[in-house]
């Protein structure tokens, strides 16, 4: 009998109501857990110590570090962790950063549902 357990997930966003729906949408899918939520780019690395992710969902405009900066440090650190963007606006060259410093997914916040879930999913199984 295999456990059965559920994919961690941090949440880095500074919209409250998006970063709570978003919240409540994500916890509704089965075999996907939000461990915890940031609200500013510098609090990403401690987050991650505390609640050990193992993807992260960053907004790509945040206080502090913004989405690039975040990534960048996360990942230079816990390169194990996988990093979706979900963003509201980027241009095609802060897309571009984003993949550089090591996103796996960059998705609009305005995509469905199930392409978020599905990214999310995508980034944090295992590599065969």
């Amino acid at each position: 009998m295999s456990l059965i357990t559920s994919l961690r997930i941090l949440l880095v966003e500074d919209n409250d109501v998006f970063r709570q729906a978003l919240e409540l949408l994500l916890g509704l899918e089965e075999g996907l857990e939000v461990v915890g939520a940031v609200t500013d780019g510098n609090a990403v690395l401690a987050a991650c110590a505390a609640l050990d992710p193992e993807v992260v969902v960053m907004d790509f405009r945040l206080p502090g570090m913004d989405g690039v900066e975040a990534t960048t440090a996360l990942r230079s650190v816990r390169p194990e962790i996988a990093v979706v963007c979900l963003t509201a606006s980027a241009s095609p060259r802060e897309l571009d950063a984003l993949v550089a410093a090591g996103a796996v997914s960059c998705l609009r916040k305005d995509q469905p549902l199930d392409e978020i879930v599905g990214a999310i999913r995508r980034a944090g199984a295992p590599v065969a």
